[in-house]
């Protein structure tokens, strides 16, 4: 385990997480312990009936926190007496809350897969008593991380080779601004301005100054001088604080043409790096790059595709999925033994009800199909056996397996599967335009025949 690994894991075993969770899987738990009903073998599966409206995929993301949520779902002492003061259960429920460790398996989608609507994004299996309690705070993890993910790959897919700064952590809940920075990482990212983030999951940082430290001095030149003396001539000089004609000539002034790089934060952003970089070219800083900031989202960047800029600081949009904060992830009931022997069989079991809320029983695999060109042209998701030909294209991983944790990997490899996958999708898919998903997704019954 590397060094961010071994700082994520001890964060994250500082905190219980049996409490990030709603009340009605602990009541759930209470009558099906009474109905004997609790010890059932059962098998949970996390999907999304759709993709956000527009979306042509989704991007999964936060795998693993939910392997350190899924670790840590202890009940503490406090934590008991509390659930006992406010009458939340009864006394032989707060016992077997009490012992309570999850001992079952996971498998899921790698981090940084793409998914479609239908996909076994987490299959969780165990007891009911042991898997129902994890609902809440898996989806929690799942649909904003996949989200934020979701976003920040739309974004790098528009970026191309250029690269993008997440600063999106004054804009959203400090917890979950780490958690952002992290998916932002994975979908294509290349640093965060966070702290937090990159001390706890080892991403990169970057960030310099903001327009408060040009107004802090009683010039411009004297914030820049003292900038690149502090941090170099290979820092960023923020120039848009006043006139920007005359902060690029003082900038170059003050540093030479080694000037690193400058940010634009405001104005017209298309007009303004063409007339920058025109102008340091023109006073011999033909390598200073040009970084722009701004409420920026995936359709901004786009649209400066052709200007002279060479990185992008994101915010706002990021931490808030550009538009679309949740994935509508579910945690539905998909099988469940037909009585308390373990070795019952699995009985498939879904919801039935009208609208659009039905569901698919039985433990589901899935699968990515491949044209002759390597291309994605399906999402399979099957019951049953798989077959001969998609043998090799299954998606998910094994993740826990009888209550431990077997899955855990560099985040670097999630953001290189991320690539991998988008890479494998038709060209279509980062297209901005709105449209259905890139793939459909096909559904394998248990004699082989698509339903």
């Amino acid at each position: 385990m590397d060094a961010a690994s071994l700082r994520a894991s001890a964060a994250a075993s500082t905190d219980s997480t049996a409490l990030l969770t709603d009340r009605y899987e602990l009541t759930m738990l209470q009558a099906a312990l009474r109905s004997g009903a609790a010890s059932r073998r059962s098998v949970f599966e996390v999907f999304t009936r759709r993709l956000p409206e527009g979306r042509r995929y989704g991007v999964t993301a936060g795998t693993g926190r939910v392997l350190d949520a899924v670790e840590n779902f202890r009940f503490t002492t406090p934590q008991l007496d509390w659930l006992s003061d406010e009458r939340v259960v009864d006394e032989a429920t707060l016992s077997w809350l009490a012992d309570y460790r999850f001992t079952g398996d996971i498998r899921g989608y790698g981090e940084g897969e793409c998914y479609f609507p239908g996909s076994p994004v987490l299959v969780v299996e165990g007891s009911f008593a042991e898997a129902v309690l994890l609902e809440t705070v898996i989806l929690s993890i799942l649909n904003y991380d996949s989200a934020i993910a979701a976003a920040a790959s739309r974004m790098s897919a528009a970026a191309g080779s250029r690269p993008l700064i997440e600063m999106g952590a004054r804009r959203a809940h400090e917890r979950a601004a780490v958690s952002a920075s992290r998916a932002a990482y994975v979908a294509g990212f290349a640093a965060t301005s966070d702290l937090q983030a990159g001390f706890r999951y080892g991403l990169p940082t970057a960030g310099t100054s903001a327009h408060a430290f040009t107004l802090l001095h009683d010039t411009e030149r004297d914030a820049f001088t003292a900038q690149i003396e502090s941090m170099g001539r290979g820092t960023t000089l923020l120039i848009d604080t006043y006139d920007l004609g005359e902060a690029v000539r003082t900038a170059i002034d003050v540093a030479g043409p080694e000037l690193g790089a400058v940010r634009i934060d405001s104005g017209d952003l298309l007009m303004l790096a063409h007339r920058v970089r025109r102008q340091l070219d023109e006073l011999g800083a033909k390598k200073t790059r040009i970084t722009v900031t701004s409420d920026l989202d995936e359709y901004a960047i786009a649209a400066l595709g052709t200007a002279p800029v060479d990185g992008y600081g994101v915010g706002t949009s990021l931490v808030t999925g550009s538009g679309q904060p949740t994935c509508a992830m579910v945690y539905k009931l998909v099988a469940r033994a037909s009585s308390a022997d373990p070795d019952a069989p699995l009985v498939p079991v879904a919801k039935r009800s009208a609208g659009a809320k039905s569901s698919r029983g039985g433990r589901k695999w899935g699968a990515r199909r491949l044209d002759s060109e390597g291309v994605a042209e399906a999402e399979v998701v099957g019951v049953g056996p798989v077959p001969q030909d998609l043998t090799d294209r299954l998606l998910q991983r094994t993740l826990v397996t009888g209550g431990e944790v077997v899955g855990r990997e560099p985040l670097a490899d999630a953001r290189a599967r991320h690539l991998r996958s988008r890479e494998q999708l038709p060209m279509s898919a980062t297209q901005l335009s709105k449209g259905d998903p890139v793939i459909p997704t096909e559904y394998i019954t248990r004699s082989g025949h698509a339903g």
